[in-house]
């Protein structure tokens, strides 16, 4: 089944625990439920999910619309609203804000699965048709020199690639582990964020993770060590790897 973490934002508990609970039976991770405005935004920067079930009803001044406009603002995440109203006004509204899809309660445990994946499947679609259009533009980070910035929530960090180990593939999102021991979660595919780097310098070396050539201390049959720790070495990676490495291997 599929890798993906849902959110789930929804202010009445016996609905939001039929909501997890559905969720395990087809599958996937979840996290939640928030019951309001803040705690969504919390949730979103704390447990990183790849897709919002979104309930139009909160509890607080703030409604699922707001934290629509902070998912099309700042998060960039795909979102399907759930509501038990299907009246014109609400529509209309949801209009406005572009949800991914709209279920109004109650609904089945097919209906929900089918909007999950037909909505994130079609955002992703449109990402990368967009990644394609722009790919010249780079927007997931600039780099020059001996940096790059990406973006981190509300932030964009500056990374120094002197400092930056390896790369680790995790579902839609790309760990960056760093030599101070820091981590940084990108929201991006490991290929997607390998063409942001010198080829040179970043070797891929499984279809998890790549590497800071600089940083391997030592190579063995199966497996490198970076800095210490030891990574896994793909088998259909070994031979461009040791190439790129100016290694021959005799017999």
């Amino acid at each position: 089944m599929s890798d993906l973490k849902i959110g789930v934002v929804e202010d009445e508990l016996v609905i939001a625990r039929t909501i997890l609970s559905t969720l395990d039976e087809l599958g996937y991770t979840h996290c939640g439920p928030a019951i309001n405005y803040t705690e969504a935004l919390e949730m979103l920067e704390n447990d990183r999910p790849d897709l919002l079930l979104l309930d139009i009803q909160l509890a607080g001044r703030k409604d699922g619309f707001d934290v629509a406009e902070q998912l099309n603002e700042t998060y960039k995440l795909p979102f399907i609203f759930l509501t038990a109203n299907s009246d014109i006004e609400t529509i209309d509204r949801a209009k406005k804000v572009k949800p991914h899809a709209y279920i109004v309660k109650p609904f089945t445990k097919e209906e929900l699965y089918a909007a999950i994946e037909i909505a994130f499947y079609n955002f992703t679609a449109s990402q990368a048709r967009h990644q394609n259009l722009t790919k010249q533009e780079k927007p997931a980070s600039y780099h020059a020199k001996n940096f790059m910035f990406v973006k981190d929530g509300y932030v964009f960090r500056k990374i120094f690639f002197d400092e930056l180990l390896y790369l680790e593939s995790e579902a839609n999102y790309v760990l960056l582990h760093l030599a101070s021991q820091k981590k940084v979660m990108v929201r991006s595919t490991i290929n997607d964020f390998m063409e942001q780097l010198e080829p040179q310098r970043f070797l891929r070396i499984h279809r998890r993770f790549s590497v800071n050539s600089h940083f391997i201390d030592d190579i063995f049959p199966s497996e490198l060590s970076v800095h210490g720790t030891k990574l896994p070495i793909g088998k259909s990676y070994r031979e461009e790897l040791l190439r790129a490495l100016g290694i021959r291997v005799d017999g």
